[in-house]
């Protein structure tokens, strides 16, 4: 069973039968919202991207996006960039892989943003969501839906950071302007 977030709310991401979750995707979907023109209704690609900053101690150690695949660690993997986006498709256009178990010790929040690369703002994307699967069995966790659009080219989705020996998922769900994450940098700080 899902469950559907909203801007601030946080989870536990611990299993239904006590125990954790050893691996989790962070999956990003979007559409380019149609625009009504001269012609006729259409559409512009909008090229999304989503990054995932790894911290300790509220200090940026790592990131994984585009141009950076895999962590330094390899705990975190990036499936690869989407330039357009899922065209009504639905599922995942873009993912990031935890492994859990394999995030150094050290490392104890790791923040997920989406940012509009060639520049266009969220008024351009429709359907935009960031959701937590279960990598171990594909069952969706919680899902956080972009709603209202709005005048930036970049969102603050969620974080998953450590609770006692376990991990938790908050929503943020901030809206920001950048077209890379280290854009993103100063609006991140708050969030940790």
């Amino acid at each position: 069973m899902s469950l559907n977030l909203s801007k601030g709310q946080a989870i536990s991401l611990a299993k239904s039968d006590g125990g954790s979750l050893s691996a989790v995707r962070m999956g990003l979907g979007w559409q380019a919202a149609p625009r009504r023109g001269l012609f006729g209704s259409r559409s512009r690609e909008v090229d999304l991207d989503a990054s995932a900053v790894l911290f300790a101690d509220r200090q940026p150690v790592d990131v994984v996006f585009f141009q950076h695949l895999v962590s330094d660690d390899g705990s975190v993997r990036h499936t690869g960039d989407n330039l357009v986006g899922g065209a009504g498709q639905g599922g995942d256009d873009e993912a990031i892989l935890v492994d859990l178990q394999r995030v150094p010790v050290h490392v104890d929040q790791i923040l997920f943003t989406v940012n509009s690369f060639t520049g266009q703002t969220f008024t351009e994307v429709q359907n935009a969501f960031c959701r937590l699967v279960d990598e171990t069995n594909g069952q969706e966790l919680a899902r956080y839906t972009l709603t209202g659009g709005g005048q930036y080219t970049a969102q603050l989705m969620a974080k998953v950071h450590r609770r006692g020996e376990g991990w938790q998922m908050t929503a943020i769900g901030e809206p920001a302007n950048g077209r890379t994450f280290q854009d993103l940098m100063p609006a991140l700080i708050p969030h940790l």
